[in-house]
């Protein structure tokens, strides 16, 4: 945003409280549309309501077609970036509209049709963008699966999208060693109920894959048949702003994943407002967001949101230490000109615990290097504060959610910065109408601490249900408070409207800004035949944020040695969930800590596991137990 551009955060905010529907229909008129929407928001429709009901559009028309049209054709679109691979390419607007187009066709001759669901099981490669962006061109709802997990894992999302068709490569590449994909695709579908028809394969140098006589198609010779075939433009398919673009999985409690659903519309709308009003970037500007297209920031960062705005994205496939060395972020940036970076904060713990004093920053220009944004867990003061020293340029923490898709909270850089309060992420972003709330329900004073709820209607771009389930999307966000959606976080307000977000309030850890489940891994652990019950906390660590610890008790007469039965259960977790989950300690104990109801006290070990103070919950069974559970954890070298 140019200076001056915008009246200033408090007036901006403001504007939206006094006419939300006149400052969101706005917003959309930035955009193009095939049928304008002439109604904002209609409370009847959906569970709490639908943005843009009576507006047609098409994501991708947005994204590409008309910055060509402009005459923007030659500015660089995509930059892929791979030290993994060894790899660099570059496509500019006109190269990418015509790969989706082409990619389009593709997904028409393996018989996609309009709402139909394409699963993408894919590494950091542009196919992988090529993919989402081909499947809104032609109406499908894409969801993307991250590489990283295991079979079981894309089992379940497999029998929940029920995916006409699976765009994989065959495999991935983290340092050191190639992760085959292909295999645990065959794993997936022999597992799943459902069956897909087709899956089409990326084959990657590093790996070679076996295609499946009948279903497996590769890459490259179905995109040289297309072309051969004279695939011409491909139309974008008009869509309701408030038919499905995605599906994303986010962790539950249950075995059933939740299908987080984004809307086409206001998904559009949100995001391209975001990029101008929140990261202050403008069209031409070079934005990378350090993540993986299989995260919500990946979606809403890496490829929604730059094209729409009509910048330049970085896809890096590497690390930010290791690939080769902690300058890696640094090489990025002065190389490829970004202007803005969005990462998680794990990144820069991994950074600074490698390059303390920021020697491999001294090799490289950064001076048109204009902000850091920090999301994904939350931001210490002390790391913030250590990249602000680094960079001498603003480090902003923003908070939001895979199924909010962008921020609750931030600090605006494009409406003018706000003063920067260490360890939060400063104030509500229009849309949000954000309350601290009681047990009951009631707004609690400042400086109270609460469960974090937004007032319905949550703004365009957030989640409008579940994928098929609309009851689940209900019990799980809305039933809490009434009229209002229910973070899960857990915080408190200053006296200035400052949020500081302190932890979840249920059972979902967040790992290097991955949302994980901790009842999903006690599943797993209870199905070691040798356990009888176990529990797994987020216990915090200096770089991941939190990682998870689980605690296990073993059945009776079990005669296996408890260091040897600990590693079982450590390779259970990484083979049913994935290595994403970060589970590298078991620990067997004699009892678990329990309420006289049967609750685990897991909160309490928690705290002991950190090194907090705690006190003796007034439920407990043996108070003796807790004890028990200190002197394990020491033996481990917890607290820590």
């Amino acid at each position: 945003m140019k200076a001056g551009a915008h009246p200033g955060y408090h007036a901006t905010y403001q504007a939206w409280r006094e006419d939300p529907e006149g400052f969101w229909l706005a917003a959309a008129a930035d955009l193009e549309w095939i049928e304008p929407p002439r109604t904002a928001f209609d409370p009847a429709a959906g569970i709490y309501g639908r943005w843009f009901p009576d507006g047609i559009c098409n994501t991708t028309a947005n994204c590409l077609d008309r910055h060509v049209a402009a005459g923007h054709g030659a500015r660089k679109a995509l930059i892929y970036d791979s030290p993994l691979a060894g790899a660099r390419r570059e496509l500019s607007y006109r190269d990418l509209l015509r790969e989706v187009e082409i990619a389009g066709h593709m997904l028409r001759r393996l018989g996609v049709a309009k709402g139909d669901r394409v699963i993408l099981y894919m590494p950091m490669v542009p196919e992988a963008v090529i993919g989402m962006l081909a499947c809104a061109r032609i109406g499908a709802v894409h969801s993307v699966v991250f590489g990283g997990f295991a079979a079981h894992e894309l089992a379940t999302r497999i029998d929940d999208a029920r995916p006409k068709v699976i765009l994989a490569a065959s495999c991935g590449i983290e340092p050191g060693r190639i992760v085959p994909y292909k295999p645990l695709l065959d794993r997936a579908i022999d597992e799943a109920r459902h069956k897909p028809e087709s899956c089409l394969i990326l084959a990657r140098e590093q790996a070679p894959a076996t295609l499946a006589a009948g279903r497996d198609h590769d890459w490259a010779a179905l995109r040289q048949e297309v072309i051969a075939g004279g695939a011409g433009p491909l139309p974008p398919e008009p869509m309701h702003a408030t038919d499905p673009l995605y599906i994303l999985y986010t962790s539950g409690t249950t075995g059933r994943p939740k299908g987080v659903v984004r809307d086409t519309g206001g998904h559009m709308v949100a995001l391209h407002w975001t990029m101008g009003a929140l990261y202050g970037v403008e069209a031409g500007d070079v934005y990378w967001a350090a993540s993986d297209v299989g995260w919500v920031v990946g979606h809403s960062y890496i490829v929604y949101g730059p094209l729409l705005k009509g910048c330049t994205t970085i896809l890096y496939e590497g690390k930010p230490v290791g690939t080769p060395d902690p300058g890696a972020f640094w090489r990025v940036i002065a190389e490829h000109d970004v202007r803005v970076l969005f990462t998680a904060p794990t990144a820069f713990r991994a950074i600074r615990k490698e390059d303390p004093d920021g020697a491999h920053l001294k090799r490289y220009d950064l001076t048109r290097f204009k902000a850091l944004f920090l999301a994904g867990e939350r931001a210490d003061p002390d790391t913030v504060k250590w990249a602000e020293a680094m960079l001498k340029v603003p480090v902003i923490d923003h908070w939001w959610q895979t199924e909010t898709g962008w921020a609750i909270a931030g600090n605006p850089l494009g409406l003018g910065l706000l003063p920067v309060k260490h360890g939060s992420p400063t104030v509500p972003m229009p849309g949000h109408d954000v309350q601290i709330l009681d047990e009951t329900g009631r707004p609690v004073a400042p400086g109270t601490m609460g469960s974090i709820a937004i007032r319905l209607p949550l703004p365009p771009g957030c989640l409008p249900t579940l994928w098929q389930a609309d009851e689940r999307f209900q019990d799980s966000y809305l039933a809490e408070f009434p009229g209002y959606y229910s973070t899960s976080d857990a915080g408190y307000r200053d006296a200035d409207g400052y949020l500081f977000i302190m932890g979840r309030t249920d059972d979902i850890i967040n790992v290097a800004g991955h949302r994980l489940s901790t009842g999903g891994m006690e599943e797993v652990l209870a199905g070691h035949p040798a356990v009888a019950e176990c529990a797994v906390i987020g216990a915090r660590d200096s770089l991941k944020g939190e990682v998870p610890l689980g605690f296990v008790v073993l059945k009776a007469g079990v005669n296996i040695a408890p260091d040897t039965i600990a590693q079982e259960c450590v390779a259970r977790v990484r083979d049913q969930i994935g290595p994403v989950a970060a589970f590298k300690t078991a620990l067997v104990v004699g009892r678990l800590p329990k309420t006289r109801s049967g609750k685990i006290l897991r909160g309490t070990m928690k705290k002991i596991a950190d090194g907090e103070p705690w006190t003796m919950p007034a439920t407990i069974d043996d108070p003796a137990i807790l004890d028990e559970i200190g002197d394990v954890l020491k033996q481990a070298h917890r607290p820590g």
